[in-house]
């Protein structure tokens, strides 16, 4: 709407003043007015040409006035051609960039696709390494274990085998010493063995003021008892049983308290009939009980071609052997084992005429309740194995 009431303007102006400037110029050129020493009629045109000249002038400036649009165009318009071509050239490189940049990012969405790809078979692949990752952790745990285990069974072995090399050790110190005493027991000179228990007593002490009379009598009495041994015929009227003094005095101390106790006198060395000394050392203890009645002491298994009388008196001794040999472990001072002959024959006829391929088990249970200082009185029975 301003545009055309501009133009209105303009064409009522530009009315106005050419009537005007026709007006002036007829009466410049009436009046015979001269300009710039110009004649009338050339001073006439231009008053006319100068009105004009005014008119678009004016046209010109009322229209700047009016528009900002006009303004703009008539004074920048270089400026604004120049950044229209300017932005056309950033929207041709923008619109190549774009598509440089959807070229890339299908060229990146192909590589993606690739790469999901590739990670999809790492994955499939992965999973049966990670299966066999969990089963050989498994495995190095189970023998870790098992290591741990070896470890302590051959820790075990070789405890148990230094209590064996210990044990072997002292049986071969015990077998020179039994096959000496055996050399000498063949020559019929030693009646007292070293280690040999030469009496063994169970008293129960109520009176501190026991002891003394107590370790006398026991004195006294094994005095006699080896005196019959080593000189054998002669009256004994001398002591020849000699026990170290400390030796009694750690005996009369212990025997100050109360309770049972089982005293030994045990020969220091080996004795040879016709000696005038027997040096002997006391071993005392707290009585206890060692042996249940029915408790087994050694077993064994007499095999099916074992019938003959030597394998199977053989058997039985070995076997009476190893249950003395358990009642020692557990503490017995006594000398042997007590069982009935007769009851032995009888088993070892049985066993002889025992039925064709039958191997029979064999064990050694005590007959009774035994303490430290009491016989050992067994039983063998027989079970089918």
């Amino acid at each position: 709407m301003s545009g055309w009431l501009l133009i209105l303007a303009l064409l009522v102006l530009g009315g106005v003043l050419s009537t005007l400037g026709d007006r002036l110029g007829s009466r410049v050129g009436k009046a015979r007015l001269s300009l710039f020493k110009l004649r009338p009629r050339r001073t006439a045109v231009l008053i006319t040409v100068m009105t004009g000249s005014l008119i678009s002038a004016i046209s010109l400036g009322l229209m700047l006035l009016v528009s900002d649009r006009l303004r703009t165009g008539l004074f920048e318009l270089d400026q604004i051609e120049q950044r229209l071509r300017d932005s056309r050239s950033e929207l041709n490189q923008s619109r190549r960039d774009l598509r440089t940049a959807e070229q890339e990012r299908t060229q990146a969405r192909s590589q993606l696709g690739k790469v999901e790809g590739q990670a999809k078979r790492l994955q499939q692949e992965l999973q049966p390494l990670l299966k066999q990752r969990q089963q050989l952790e498994s495995e190095r745990d189970r023998l870790s274990r098992d290591i741990r285990a070896k470890d302590s069974d051959i820790r075990r072995n070789q405890a148990e085998l230094s209590k064996l090399n210990s044990k072997i050790s002292s049986s071969s110190k015990e077998l020179e010493l039994l096959e000496r005493n055996l050399i000498a027991l063949r020559r019929g000179d030693v009646v007292l063995s070293s280690g040999q228990p030469l009496e063994i007593a169970k008293v129960r002490i109520d009176d501190p003021a026991q002891a003394k009379s107590v370790i006398n009598a026991l004195l006294q009495r094994t005095n006699q008892s080896v005196y019959q041994r080593v000189l054998p015929g002669e009256t004994p009227n001398r002591q020849i049983l000699l026990v170290p003094r400390s030796d009694i005095t750690k005996l009369e101390k212990t025997l100050s308290k109360r309770g049972d106790w089982v005293i030994s006198l045990i020969s220091a060395a080996n004795v040879l009939r016709g000696e005038r000394q027997v040096v002997a050392f006391p071993d005392v203890r707290p009585n206890k009980r060692i042996l249940r009645s029915g408790e087994q002491l050694a077993t064994t298994v007499l095999e099916a071609d074992e019938r003959g009388p030597d394998q199977v008196r053989g058997r039985l001794n070995l076997l009476l052997a190893a249950a003395f040999t358990q009642a020692q472990r557990q503490g017995t001072l006594a000398s042997g084992l007590q069982f009935d002959p007769v009851r032995l024959n009888q088993l070892d006829e049985a066993l002889i005429n025992r039925p064709q391929g039958q191997a029979v088990k064999l064990e050694v249970v005590a007959r009774s309740n035994s303490d430290l200082a009491d016989p050992i009185a067994v039983d063998i029975r027989v079970l089918k194995p």
